[in-house]
């Protein structure tokens, strides 16, 4: 199994202390976390997008420009990238830089996105989102795998021999579909033969199970091999201590915090107290052994080989989410990385291609 760190750039009041702290620390956090979790031995580093309050991840092909130039190994993720909003030559041109600049660590999650603040920005709205996510997917697609592109469709203006630059570093781009509900997702997905990360993050597995499970008849049904389906699941929080009662502890403000702000937006509030929390979402909060019960029970029912915890602090202290997080690595991940088969991401996998060539 592999493992990755990602962040949505949260800006809000600490749920635990009320601070708010600047644009410019939280977003510096975000470049530390990114050197932490390479130093720690996490697998990839995922940066989301938002274009709303209380997010700061506008601008995800920057932030990870930043970050792989400060680290080495690590994977970089998007989490996701948000092309319905996006011109796909323009994203073509940001991720292939980025992938040249980092070596081949680049790995796409694509989604359709989600929230109100982008009709006003950028005039997409739920009603031709999933169109234009497709869309702007497959013109992407083909600028990356083919130096002159011909293309007419709905929502730009046509290509006529377009090449654009500068030509990416991985011949072949593994992206993946982010979906939490959306069948649509999964079908585009399963169509193209690409890996499906499944949210997983608001309610209890069975109706992320049931997503996944319609991805691999769909995989399959397409001709595709059924072991080469590739899946991923999020995870609805995370905090590790040496036993239950200390990560409870810890833990227990921010629920609530989160409860009460879930509640002042209007949003569904499907586990009313922190031990349902824990029992039937996805959360991974508690000892080392209770975490990996955890993760091998959901991985019964999704077959994930690669999982994404939350690097924010979240009203905790440094020193106590650092601590989490090295203790998920040396008590947690070695027995599931031995446990469970995972295939290579980022410049591993990239070294591996037949066209590739080894940085």
């Amino acid at each position: 199994m592999k493992f990755l760190l990602l962040t949505l750039i949260t800006h809000q009041p600490d749920p635990v202390t009320g601070a708010t702290e600047s644009p410019a620390r939280r977003l510096r956090r975000v470049i530390d976390s990114a050197r932490l979790a390479e130093e720690l031995g996490y697998d990839g580093f995922a940066v989301g997008e938002r274009h709303e309050d209380p997010f700061l991840s506008a601008a995800p092909p920057v932030m990870l420009s930043h970050i792989a130039a400060v680290t080495s190994r690590i994977a970089l993720f998007t989490g996701v990238t948000t092309l319905s909003l996006l011109d796909p030559v323009r994203a073509f041109e940001d991720y292939s830089t980025l992938d040249n600049l980092s070596g081949g660590r680049l790995e796409l999650i694509i989604g359709k996105g989600n929230g109100v603040a982008q009709a006003r920005l950028f005039g997409v709205g739920t009603d031709d989102q999933w169109d234009r996510n497709r869309e702007g997917y497959e013109l992407f697609r083909r600028l990356w795998h083919s130096e002159k592109v011909s293309w007419s469709g709905r929502f730009r203006p046509p290509l006529v021999d377009a090449k654009a630059l500068p030509r990416p570093l991985q011949p072949r781009l593994r992206i993946w579909h982010g979906s939490a509900t959306s069948r649509d997702s999964v079908e585009l997905a399963a169509r193209h033969g690409d890996p499906l990360f499944s949210a997983n993050v608001t309610h209890p597995v069975q109706p992320y199970a049931e997503l996944v499970a319609h991805y691999r008849r769909r995989w399959a049904e397409y001709g595709h091999d059924p072991a080469a389906a590739m899946v991923g699941a999020g995870t609805a929080g995370f905090h590790l201590a040496h036993t239950s009662q200390d990560a409870l502890a810890v833990y227990r403000p921010i629920f609530h915090a989160r409860q009460a702000a879930a509640r002042k937006i209007g949003l569904p509030v499907v586990f009313e107290t922190l031990d349902d929390f824990v029992e039937r979402s996805s959360a991974l909060i508690g000892s080392p052994a209770q975490v990996r019960e955890k993760i091998e029970r959901y991985h019964e029912a999704l077959g994930h080989e690669v999982i994404h915890l939350s690097t924010d602090s979240d009203g905790r202290t440094d020193a106590q989410h650092r601590e989490s997080l090295a203790l998920f690595q040396s008590e947690v991940a070695p027995a599931l990385r031995r446990r469970i088969p995972s295939r290579p991401l980022g410049a591993d996998r990239y070294a591996l291609e037949p066209s590739g060539v080894q940085q």
